[in-house]
């Protein structure tokens, strides 16, 4: 397929530049999958389109203040370095801006020295490897220096990071939000159990490169970037359960497609739907004509035209309805991307 087969125009007022508040007051795209049909809600009306016995899969990941200003030794230029991806205790792999300014060898201060990170490596998609050094524990030089690393789309400032943080969020690792789960208060989350829902919890770290846009005209050859993730036993029999009694998975997001989808293709017994407890780096690229062996259902936000995510998308509930869904959500004036509204495809 090309790449312009995953095109739509999207007025830039649209983009949301803030939450909704509160969180489940966003809207909700309901797509009827097998109807071809399309209905409008607010997300916390979601509730009413569960079953008893359905399982909703969460993505516990946590995002870090990832996002580090500081200045080169010796000139004093500014240098911005966004944490990707941890490699061991105080390597990481990272986008340096601009990446011109570093050399490997060369340092950069952060916060009058409480952080340095020497440039060691380049690599040959252009991030690069830095190595910090520091006093006492990074995570709290992080939480001290760090800002949160929102896409730079939002240009309004966000004034409480947690805000950017499901009400679920455990285990620091991501670079962005799995913004689908954003729209979840804790209160709703308390119905939906009620309702016979079982709630679980998987981990992707969220990396950039999910974002990356696909620069290939043939979207077959593009090139994912890994991702961190794991599942572990309890949860994985507890879907495995569910997929054989036929009650249905509902992802919370694209990153918990990936992971359950990920997990299925690494299982002897993926044939049967079966998963087991499983970590490790996923490059899962999914696109129309992909076969899901997990998941059912999906709830996600609305994503940029040409993106891997929207292939994603697409590959689940079909290209056609999908841009029939975002030609919807363009005229009945939906927000779009991370802090925008809700599709909830069934």
């Amino acid at each position: 397929m090309r790449l312009e087969d995953f095109e739509y125009d999207l007025p830039e007022r649209l983009i949301a530049q803030t939450p909704a508040e509160p969180r489940d007051s966003s809207r909700l795209m309901l797509v009827d999958k097998a109807k071809g049909e399309i209905f409008h809600y607010l997300f916390q009306d979601i509730v009413q389109f569960f079953n008893a016995g359905d399982v909703l899969v969460l993505n516990k990941t946590r995002v870090i203040p990832a996002r580090l200003i500081g200045e080169k030794e010796g000139t004093g230029a500014k240098i911005e370095v966004l944490l990707l991806k941890r490699i061991d205790r105080d390597r990481w792999e990272v986008l340096v801006r601009p990446g011109k300014r570093l050399k490997p060898g060369q340092t950069v201060i952060f916060g009058g020295g409480l952080l340095h990170g020497e440039l060691i490596e380049i690599l040959d998609d252009g991030n690069r490897i830095i190595r910090f050094t520091y006093s006492g524990l990074f995570e709290e030089v992080l939480d001290s220096l760090g800002e949160m690393p929102l896409p730079p789309y939002i240009t309004a400032k966000l004034n409480d990071k947690e805000r950017y943080q499901t009400v679920y969020a455990k285990e620091n690792g991501s670079a962005a939000a799995p913004t689908a789960g954003l729209h979840f208060t804790e209160e709703l989350l308390h119905r939906i159990r009620d309702n016979g829902v079982e709630v679980l919890e998987v981990l992707l770290h969220v990396g950039l490169g999910t974002f990356r846009p696909v620069k290939t005209e043939e979207i077959t050859e593009h090139q994912m970037h890994t991702e961190y993730f794991s599942i572990d036993s309890e949860t994985a029999a507890r879907i495995s359960l569910a997929k054989k009694e036929g009650r249905r998975v509902i992802a919370v997001g694209t990153t918990v497609v990936r992971t359950l989808e990920s997990a299925a293709g690494l299982c002897l017994d993926a044939s049967r739907n079966v998963l087991s407890e499983t970590e490790g780096w996923t490059d899962i690229f999914i696109y129309p004509g992909y076969q899901f062996k997990i998941v059912d259902a999906l709830i996600t936000n609305f994503h940029f035209p040409r993106s891997t995510l929207l292939m994603l998308v697409s590959a689940f509930a079909g290209r056609e309805l999908i841009l029939k869904a975002y030609q919807t959500a363009v005229r009945e004036e939906y927000r779009f991307f991370s802090f925008g509204d809700a599709m909830f495809l069934v």
